[in-house]
């Protein structure tokens, strides 16, 4: 399976700024249909032997090694409310990567790939029950497929720093309000909190848009009203229902009103697919999710700026 994820870039790589997103599609205990972006394995194995921790999350099942390197074992049946997976030795071990670290995912099996519009995945409604935990849902042939936000399972475990160091505080001082805003574009509740309480620390005014369709049609709303209600950075999410950052990046590249506004692209995602997106898309930043300090330094940056965007050329590591 890792092979033939790898095979695949180029492939991919041309769905970037159309809005369709390759979806890995997998069982946690019963018919009921789960998806991950397929950007985001690495490899899917059998279940290997694992080493259990003292002391553990209820919802790590321990760690293995991965050719030569530990990483977390995480339950992601038991952290959808299905029966644990740790005794079952059928299960797989989807190995992920998410904002340069790997981890794994223990899952009852292991589907086929599918290309999903963009445009048909909607938030799910809390009535089907799923909670934070599923942040998107769309039909596959004919089939419920619900997108499980394994990001937020992730920070639940372990949640990423929310606080600038004291060198970049120091840095920051007591300035001014800066005269840009900037739009906040992610359709996670927890993202878009740690994002707006980090920007307001930095004294940054901020707009926010809860997914790619929302911000689009806002950008084109402010590119047409005073310079007081102009936007000087968007910062968004990839993975958002109805319209992906890369879809939006584009879309903005586009359109004549927008296409020297400075887009930082700001997600989990990482490695070899998404570096080639980005740069697919002519995005000016990406910055893995959650780093305070590169991220406050990349807005800074950003902002600061005296001339127009000129593409892809830096990267925050």
């Amino acid at each position: 399976m890792g092979s033939t994820l790898l095979d695949k870039v180029e492939e991919h790589t041309q769905l970037a700024g159309h809005n369709r997103v390759a979806m890995l599609l997998f069982r946690l205990g019963d018919a009921q249909l789960f998806g991950i972006n397929v950007f985001k394995v690495r490899e899917v194995l059998r279940r290997p032997p694992i080493e259990r921790m003292p002391g553990r999350h209820p919802l790590q099942a321990g760690t293995c090694d991965y050719r030569g390197q530990t990483i977390p074992v995480i339950d992601l049946a038991a952290a959808l409310g299905y029966e644990p997976l740790l005794e079952v030795a059928s299960a797989h071990l989807m190995v992920t990567e998410f904002s340069r670290t790997m981890q794994g995912f223990l899952v009852a099996d292991v589907q086929h790939m599918v290309h999903c519009d963009g445009a048909s995945l909607v938030a799910p409604p809390s009535t089907l029950g799923y909670g934070a935990r599923v942040n998107a849902i769309t039909r596959i042939n004919g089939a419920l497929l619900a997108v499980v936000d394994v990001e937020h399972v992730l920070a639940s475990i372990d949640a990423p720093p929310a606080e600038l160091s004291a060198q970049i505080q120091q840095h920051l001082g007591g300035g001014a309000r800066h005269r840009r805003r900037v739009m906040v574009v992610d359709d996670s509740l927890i993202a878009r909190r740690r994002v707006v309480g980090l920007l307001g620390k930095m004294n940054i005014e901020c707009v926010v848009a809860h997914d790619g369709r929302e911000a689009l049609d806002r950008l084109l709303e402010f590119a047409q009203a005073g310079e007081e209600q102009q936007v000087g950075l968007v910062l968004s999410d990839i993975e958002m229902p109805r319209l992906d950052g890369y879809a939006l990046t584009r879309a903005i590249r586009e359109a004549p009103a927008l296409r020297r506004l400075k887009v930082v692209l700001h997600s989990s995602l990482s490695g070899l697919f998404n570096e080639a997106l980005v740069k697919e898309v002519k995005a000016d930043r990406f910055v893995a999710k959650f780093q305070p300090d590169v991220l406050a330094q990349v807005v800074l940056d950003m902002l600061s700026a005296d001339e127009p965007p000129p593409g892809p050329t830096a990267w925050a590591e």
